[in-house]
């Protein structure tokens, strides 16, 4: 009997590149103001497109998808180096300027963004390719490096999917930015434990080996199989070695925010006791 689907059905979809930006605490924003910096950031990712010799995507049809804190943008794959160098430097520098002239009362604009590229079926935009790209700017690596940039006054930190860093970076197409600049990471996201890739971690003016403790911390902090669902943030912890290992033992007994142990415990016990 022959099959009913269309033969171009198996066929592998034309490649496109994508960048998916998501803005810090959109939703803490009043809602009177949600407007108006929104309207801000579009106007500074037309500005920074422009910049980096890439037409306005909002104007191409299939190619801007609006998220509400953010927007998925779909790009030719040629464009794939671009979005990464000049783009991001001009993103950040365009997100400093902003800071430095906004008023008081509006609230400041970071973002997370990420970048990939893969086939995808438009104009429906179907594909694995875009929710790769929506998971790597989701992932603990990204938000971990939003942390090291809001602490050294960066605007930016740029999650790059392994295969763009690749096609790009490393095959020396981004002429201001070197393999060295970016810190190799894996991306994880809560609650999607089917979801690990390797990656490449990029926050204008933070360097690898400043950004690198932040995203160690996430690493060390992971829970271990089976571990309670609800653990207490900040509450003491005890790292005991399994019978007969030689593993180190590490107690805390007071609480621990945003540090990074160095070591191997083979079980982790939580007492999440308040004392």
């Amino acid at each position: 009997m022959g099959s009913s689907v269309p033969p171009d059905a198996f066929d592998v979809p034309p490649e496109h590149a994508l960048l998916v930006v998501d803005m810090k605490g959109y939703s803490q924003i009043p809602e009177a103001r949600m407007a108006p910096v929104r309207s801000d950031l579009d106007d500074i990712l037309a500005t920074v497109f422009a910049q980096s010799g890439l037409e306005d995507a909002q104007a191409q049809d299939g190619a801007y998808k609006d998220t509400g804190d953010g927007a998925i943008f779909v790009l030719p794959a040629r464009h794939t180096a671009r979005l990464i160098d000049p783009l991001l430097e001009h993103l950040n520098a365009a997100l400093i300027r902003y800071d430095q002239m906004r008023l008081a009362s509006a609230p400041a604009i970071r973002l997370r963004a990420s970048v990939h590229v893969g086939p995808l079926s438009l104009s429906d935009h179907r594909g694995d390719a875009i929710n790769e790209a929506c998971r790597l700017i989701d992932s603990q690596a990204a938000r971990q490096a939003m942390s090291a940039a809001l602490e050294h006054g960066a605007f930016l930190a740029a999650v790059i999917s392994e295969t763009a860093f690749r096609r790009t970076v490393r095959a020396g197409r981004t002429p201001s930015l070197e393999e060295r600049q970016f810190l190799e990471a894996t991306a994880r996201v809560e609650g999607k434990p089917g979801f690990e890739e390797a990656c490449r971690l990029l926050v204008p003016q933070v360097a690898p080996e400043v950004l690198s403790p932040y995203i160690a911390a996430v690493t060390t902090a992971r829970p271990p199989s089976g571990a309670a669902p609800n653990q207490v943030p900040g509450a003491p912890v005890s790292a005991v070695p399994a019978p007969g290992s030689s593993a180190p033992l590490f107690q805390f007994n007071a609480p621990m925010n945003d540090t990074t142990v160095i070591g191997t415990a083979e079980t982790i016990r939580i007492d999440q006791r308040r004392r």
